[in-house]
């Protein structure tokens, strides 16, 4: 099937970036279908499609790892033309087992995509992820570089040992009295090791262990992800109706952070050119604390045909604004692409 022209604009008026208008999220929509994928023999993935089931596909790679997908995710899209696929990574969300660190690297969320695409009958699709997406949305392209019509980008972090530093001790420059809070159940020599020491606690089997620090972890991220910070997300972290979320954050993210890292440091960068080809937007929070924009420039400069934003009033967060209005036009952007699917 071809697509080779945007669907119709009949109840949403979409303006020019440059009158400097915002664009908003598409109204809620319902999945069509939901489904569980086994993809080995303790892993098995939650997806779900919505928007146009004869639409052009487009895979949401959510953040984290083990931050897991929310109904808003569908929202970037225009679900007229764009057949919207969502799914839960290996111990995130609605997958099974529920923070489940074995067989869980990024070669396995990798084939998980790919194996996700071979099941719907998928040809080809767009990639969109932010933040941890990002990462795994690079890796996925360079190793089926054929497979992807385009790319969105938000957030960038390219796991290297420099950004998770920066994660670690790099955010109390700006966020002292949350770093504070993040590593006051570490001694002064287990602080020489944060992501150390609070492997030893979350991977502990006890609750009564595990469960204040996956909450401390998960509190101090959301305090750094936005421009103008908000209490409410650091009360919503640590509010024990949240736990399953904080667990499988906090568990999967440390998990990375020790076990998972590219070999070269560098692999993502050094592997560009196996997707320069590919039409790419990077929409980066001129005030991301958590994924610094020096990274997405670096990003850019080894992939200058990418469109380039950055977002002058944002941070981390997709839901900020700015970068909702630049992720969405993107999306808008590409349905001009038309491939034989």
């Amino acid at each position: 099937m071809i697509f080779s022209r945007p669907a119709p604009q009949t109840d949403r008026d979409i303006p020019d970036r440059n009158t400097g208008a915002l664009v908003a999220l598409y109204p809620p929509v319902n999945p069509f279908d939901t489904g569980r994928l086994k993809v080995d023999d303790l892993h098995t993935l939650y997806y779900e499609q919505s928007g146009n089931p004869e639409g052009v596909p487009v895979v949401f790679l959510h953040g984290g790892p083990g931050a897991g997908s929310t109904p808003k995710q569908r929202q970037f899209f225009d679900p007229r033309h764009y057949r919207i696929i969502i799914f839960d990574q290996r111990g995130a969300g609605q997958s099974t087992p529920p923070g489940e660190l074995r067989q869980n690297t990024t070669a396995h969320l990798v084939a998980d995509i790919e194996r996700l695409r071979e099941h719907l009958g998928i040809g080809c699709w767009h990639v969109f992820g932010g933040s941890w997406g990002s990462t795994l949305g690079l890796a996925y392209a360079i190793s089926h570089p054929a497979r992807v019509l385009s790319m969105t980008l938000r957030g960038i972090f390219l796991m290297r040992q420099s950004e998770t530093e920066h994660f670690l001790t790099g955010m109390r420059a700006t966020f002292p009295e949350a770093w504070e809070d993040f590593v006051a159940p570490l001694s002064v020599a287990e602080r020489q090791d944060i992501v150390g020491a609070y492997y030893r606690l979350l991977m502990h089997p006890d609750p009564e262990i595990h469960m204040p620090a996956a909450r401390r972890w998960s509190a101090y991220e959301v305090a750094c992800f936005r421009l103008i910070p908000e209490k409410s997300d650091v009360s919503q972290a640590i509010d024990p109706q949240a736990d399953a979320h904080a667990y499988a954050v906090s568990r999967l993210e440390c998990h990375y952070f020790v076990h998972n890292r590219f070999d070269p440091d560098n692999y993502l960068l050094q592997n560009i050119g196996k997707i320069r080809h590919i039409p790419g937007v990077i929409v980066q929070g001129r005030y991301d604390m958590v994924c610094p924009p020096v990274t997405a420039y670096e990003l850019h400069k080894h992939w200058p045909e990418a469109k380039f934003i950055i977002v002058p009033d944002a941070g981390h967060a997709s839901s900020e604004p700015g970068v909702t209005s630049e992720l969405v036009q993107a999306m808008d952007g590409f349905r001009t692409i038309s491939k034989n699917l």
